[in-house]
């Protein structure tokens, strides 16, 4: 598994197979795969359900190892609004917002590149937004083992939006929170500073 790459040089076989699968849902759904606006179609298709599940094939816990740094440092550090774009393994249908992650150091800081790095790795897989939520939080803590984290996101969801209920206005927001964010007056101090504006 590579630690981070962005997947822009794809495996002609899986491609093929994959294209192949696309051309034979928009066949079946009624359309004709070979008129001109369809024709590339399938295989723009392939590369981006390939692009958006990369995830798979990436180590989140190597991206940290592979930027962690011995440090004195113990106060909260926080990387907020950080952008991020899932499938929703229900329905394969977008989900789309923010993560705002802190964490207390104990003993090393990581790089913090490697923070929306991992938000990234467990984003681009068939997910749900409470199962990404868990997945980031842990792998941070068992990785870094700092003193406390934190990870809040906020999401709307395709399948909510376009199909279903249809509630276009509708924010799903999940948190998990270690060590000492579990304390009241820790969890507060984050909360207040990601939702300030200290720009």
């Amino acid at each position: 598994m590579s630690p981070y790459k962005n997947l822009e040089e794809y495996n002609l076989e899986i491609t093929d197979e994959v294209r192949s699968r696309y051309s034979s849902i928009i066949d079946e759904i009624g359309e004709d795969v070979s008129r001109e606006g369809l024709v590339k179609t399938p295989e723009r298709a392939a590369k981006a359900m390939l692009f958006l599940t990369q995830g798979y094939k990436q180590d989140a816990v190597e991206i940290l190892k592979g930027a962690m740094f011995k440090e004195d440092y113990d106060d909260m550090v926080i990387i907020k609004d950080i952008e991020l774009y899932s499938l929703c393994e229900h329905h394969m249908l977008p989900f789309f917002g923010k993560a705002h992650i802190a964490y207390i150091p104990n003993g090393h800081i990581v790089g913090l590149s490697k923070i929306p790095r991992v938000v990234d790795v467990f984003a681009r897989r068939l997910q749900v937004q409470e199962r990404l939520t868990h997945d980031i939080l842990e792998c941070i803590n068992e990785t870094l083992q700092p003193k406390g984290v934190a990870v809040v996101i906020e999401a709307s969801h395709m399948c909510m939006m376009m199909r279903g209920v249809q509630k276009q206005n509708s924010v799903t927001t999940t948190s998990g929170f270690r060590g000492q964010f579990e304390k009241i007056e820790t969890r507060n101090e984050f909360l207040k500073l990601i939702s300030s504006n200290l720009s």
